[in-house]
């Protein structure tokens, strides 16, 4: 696919970046698109590699290789490559409903299954899938497209994360009265209030959204299903219930000094500063400010990074990231992490870059475990005591970590914030429904069938399989969608 000597002509090119040291003085989109032409380009180094393991996903050595929506990728690329821009967005909308929010937010696992990147910079993928939708919707070619007829079932989908929406468009595609239940006041779960604005502007999503209700679904936000909307309710006046609710329940760190202020997970930072901005330009003041503060992010993952990102554009007084693996070398081990797995190397992102510019350093420390927490006399946090680790292996192969003697350090902290990641859903409308769970308290719902003990009701996206990617979250959507509708109507109608 795309010319057969593009990846030999051309060099791999990425969506240009604005100035780290400009675009920290606001929150727009932190990136600028490429020319038609250039995005050509980067189509026409898609090879004719015969088997495309870019557009497989699955799962090897606990990470994603591939795409697990099954993008048809060579073929969007080739597309694009001939110019025909409008056949790409079809090819594209195929697979995946929502080729914007993969195209802003996900981190390309099928960049790391490419066959090029076996010895060359891989095809880049995601700045042509974002160009592609980008194109579509500036020319006018997304348009809503309502289902001919309707059968007459209502099914309830709770949660409208990446999930949730996957699931609501398909089941109306298939002419089901779809309505979509969000606790929260703006549609989009951690689309909306778990990535930032420059990284993900809401605009991107609302306008999706927008096509959605024009297609006929409904949504309903500031209603959480099981306080605010009885559960017996919701059985009587639908013929199905999907659960996408997300893995929300925040992993916390057990130190010395964690109760004290100043200390916050990182989403609560993340929601309130996306909310207050959206919301009156953060006039109204509701949210935790970084502002002359000397803040500490523990996590070295990407909520981490846009962590760093937001507290830079509140003018932090200094910023450090914890990390506690250490430094990844710069070009993947083929012995311990061979092609295709994910590439597990040295990134700067987009957060890291940003705080070099404003602060003068990469904010990254490595191999730093956290120990306690130090206040001062009013109770807030001062000090963060941390101590250097290292992997080390049992004769069963088993892995901890050992502290290294003599490594021990004082941080100053006004700010705290941990971005460690989510250790499953919450249970409250779990247990009203009586759903039975996992041993890591995700819904239990077998993969490809997704529907759990409990007749017509379904689980699909983080709230099943836990904390995972936007990928996954409309691959399970889309999938949980189809089984819903075979459970509606005997058989489906969806892939």
């Amino acid at each position: 696919m795309g010319k057969p000597t593009g990846f030999m002509e051309y060099n791999r090119q990425t969506l240009k970046e604005r100035d780290p040291a400009e675009r920290t003085k606001d929150w727009n989109d932190y990136t600028l698109p490429l020319s038609e032409e250039e995005v050509q380009m980067q189509g026409a180094r898609c090879m004719d590699c015969g088997v495309p393991t870019c557009q497989t996903g699955m799962e090897v050595n606990r990470s994603t290789t591939g795409c697990p929506v099954y993008h048809l990728i060579p073929e969007w690329n080739d597309l694009v490559y001939r110019g025909q821009w409008k056949e790409a967005l079809k090819k594209e909308h195929e697979m995946n409903n929502f080729p914007e929010f993969t195209g802003f937010a996900c981190p390309a696992p099928c960049e790391g299954a490419c066959v090029l990147g076996i010895n060359e910079p891989p095809v880049a993928i995601r700045t042509v899938e974002r160009s592609i939708i980008e194109k579509g919707f500036e020319n006018g070619w997304v348009k809503p497209e309502p289902p001919k007829s309707r059968t007459g079932k209502k099914v309830a989908v709770v949660g409208s994360g990446p999930a949730g929406l996957a699931t609501a468009a398909q089941l109306n595609k298939a002419g089901h009265w779809v309505t979509v239940y969000e606790r929260n006041d703006r549609i989009g779960g951690l689309l909306t209030y778990g990535i930032p604005e420059m990284k993900l502007p809401y605009s991107v999503v609302q306008r999706r959204v927008d096509i959605l209700k024009q297609e006929g679904i409904q949504f309903f936000t500031n209603i959480e299903v099981g306080r605010h909307y009885p559960v017996s309710r919701l059985r009587e006046e639908f013929d199905s219930v999907i659960l996408c609710g997300g893995a929300t329940v925040h992993r916390n760190i057990e130190a010395e000094g964690r109760s004290l202020k100043g200390i916050h997970y990182a989403m609560d930072f993340l929601h309130s500063n996306t909310r207050s901005l959206l919301d009156s330009n953060h006039e109204d003041g509701n949210y935790i400010s970084a502002k002359d503060k000397d803040v500490i992010v523990i996590g070295g993952g990407d909520t981490g990074t846009d962590c760093l990102a937001t507290s830079v554009r509140h003018d932090c007084k200094s910023l450090t990231q914890f990390d506690i693996y250490d430094k990844k070398a710069e070009e993947r081990d083929d012995l311990t992490n061979p092609w295709p797995q994910y590439p597990i190397v040295h990134r700067v992102e987009y957060g890291h870059n940003e705080a070099d510019a404003k602060l003068g350093r990469d904010p990254r420390a490595y191999a730093v475990m956290t120990k306690r927490f130090v206040g001062d006399e009013n109770g807030r946090v001062k000090e963060v005591h941390t101590v250097n680790v290292e992997l080390v292996f049992d004769e069963k192969g088993n892995r901890s970590r050992r502290e290294i003697p003599g490594t021990e350090k004082v941080w100053k902290a006004d700010l705290v914030l941990l971005a460690i990641g989510f250790s499953g859903p919450d249970q409250d409308l779990i247990q009203k429904l009586g759903v039975e769970t996992t041993e890591r308290s995700n819904v239990k719902a077998e993969y490809g069938k997704y529907d759990t003990n409990i007749d017509g009701v379904f689980a699909a996206g983080d709230m099943r399989r836990g904390q995972s990617l936007i990928v996954w979250a409309i691959n399970e959507g889309r999938e949980a969608a189809r089984e819903c509708d075979r459970y509606l109507m005997g058989s489906t109608v969806l892939p």
